[in-house]
């Protein structure tokens, strides 16, 4: 019985080797100016391929450099591209792998979690699922060592991702994660206006504006959202390009923000 999800998209999305891996990463992370600031409590990065979002991932990523050694527990929620479903798929997995090795799940929180509405095990919105797989090597990268809680999240109202993450909030020791793109497809200027909106939207905590059309992830940013207007959080948008910025034309393109919460 197979008890590690191994990877699906490397060598597609991110290489498959382990030191070609290493080195694209941390040079995504060498080209980012970090200010100084507090520790993001949570952060919503791109989960493209590496040459198209792994720029403006990085820019996420690069401000969680001084939580290594603070952050054992990463939440990390990402929308459903293969399976339909309603509510959220947890993993029986014991690790999730990568070319950079096994990172292992948190079977306590999966526990937990198992206890909600709408929370439970299906193994088909994983296997072949890349909205999370592709954050993985960033926190291997930044974090070192941690424990995962992956979810992918179906068809979910905010009031319902925003419990599950309060069930899991923690304190220094959790990191949230939340995995989306922005528009597709639209002309580079069209996207530009487009994502404008969406990320002052996201900047707003106004998660009644962000559909599907702002971003295929818009159900996991909407709940992070949701719990950030009651907490009181503040939403920065560190990095908005799209991919005729990174990498291909500008007659179609993919839209990529990356945020942090304080």
């Amino acid at each position: 019985m197979q008890t590690v999800r191994t990877p699906a998209v490397a060598g597609l999305f991110y290489p498959a080797d382990s030191a070609e891996l290493h080195a694209q990463v941390q040079q995504f992370l060498t080209e980012v100016t970090v200010p100084a600031g507090p520790l993001p409590k949570a952060i919503i990065a791109p989960h493209a391929g590496f040459i198209y979002s792994g720029p403006v991932a990085a820019s996420a990523y690069a401000r969680l450099r001084p939580a290594r050694g603070t952050v054992t527990r990463v939440v990390l929620l990402g929308p459903a591209h293969r399976v339909g479903f309603r509510g959220f798929a947890l993993s029986g997995m014991s690790a999730f792998e990568t070319p950079l090795g096994r990172i292992a799940v948190d079977g306590e929180a999966i526990a937990r979690l198992r206890q909600l509405p709408d929370v439970g095990l299906l193994e088909q919105a994983h296997a072949q699922e890349h909205s999370l797989e592709v954050h993985l090597p960033f926190l291997q990268e930044v974090l070192g060592e941690f424990q995962l809680v992956p979810l992918v999240v179906g068809e979910a109202k905010p009031p319902e991702v925003g419990a599950v993450l309060e069930a899991l909030w923690g304190g220094p020791e959790t990191l949230i994660v939340i995995s989306s793109d922005l528009s597709h497809y639209q002309d580079y200027q069209t996207a530009r206006r487009l994502d404008g909106e969406t990320s002052r939207a996201i900047e707003a905590l106004h998660f009644e504006k962000i559909g599907y059309e702002q971003a295929c992830g818009r159900n996991p940013i909407n709940g992070l959202l949701w719990v950030a207007r009651r907490k009181n959080l503040r939403v920065e948008t560190v990095d908005l390009r799209n991919s005729g910025d990174t990498a291909g034309s500008r007659d179609r393109v993919v839209g990529y923000g990356a945020y942090v919460i304080h």
